[in-house]
């Protein structure tokens, strides 16, 4: 499990600089300069991605999470900031092109931040379980 997170956070930091990269040259092409979605991608990326399995690696280390649910965690979690940042690069790319971003877009998006709440909302189950066990004291 350590293998796979640390390959977890690996790929978001290498996302992360190539975002940094993106947002700095589709800026430049276009000559846009003002707010759009790719300017805290690389910001999202490191955060959500790279920092955050970096800390649970710690977590598996010192509680073993992945003697619970973790698995469902780490796929649900995984898809909602893929699907959280997939959109935010359709959005950002949209406004610095000048094209209209219509409601289901932003209705997309919508769906890929829940997905994520669900992602947190499974870890802390599995961190109160690992920390406290499974019976309420």
């Amino acid at each position: 499990m350590i293998k796979k997170l640390y390959y977890a956070a690996l790929t978001y930091m290498i996302l992360g600089l190539i975002a940094g990269v993106y947002y700095l040259e589709i800026t430049k092409m276009t000559g846009f300069t003002g707010n759009t979605m790719p300017s805290v991608l690389h910001t999202h990326l490191l955060t959500l991605g790279m920092f955050f399995f970096l800390i649970v690696i710690l977590l598996e280390k010192a509680f073993t999470l992945s003697k619970s649910k973790f698995m469902a965690f780490f796929w649900v979690y995984n898809i909602g900031v893929a699907w959280t940042i997939g959109m935010m690069v359709v959005h950002g790319t949209m406004t610095v092109m000048k094209m209209t971003v219509g409601d289901a877009v932003s209705g997309i998006a919508g769906m890929g931040h829940i997905i994520l709440a669900v992602g947190l909302i499974l870890f802390f189950i599995c961190l109160k379980e690992r920390l406290f066990g499974s019976e309420e004291k």
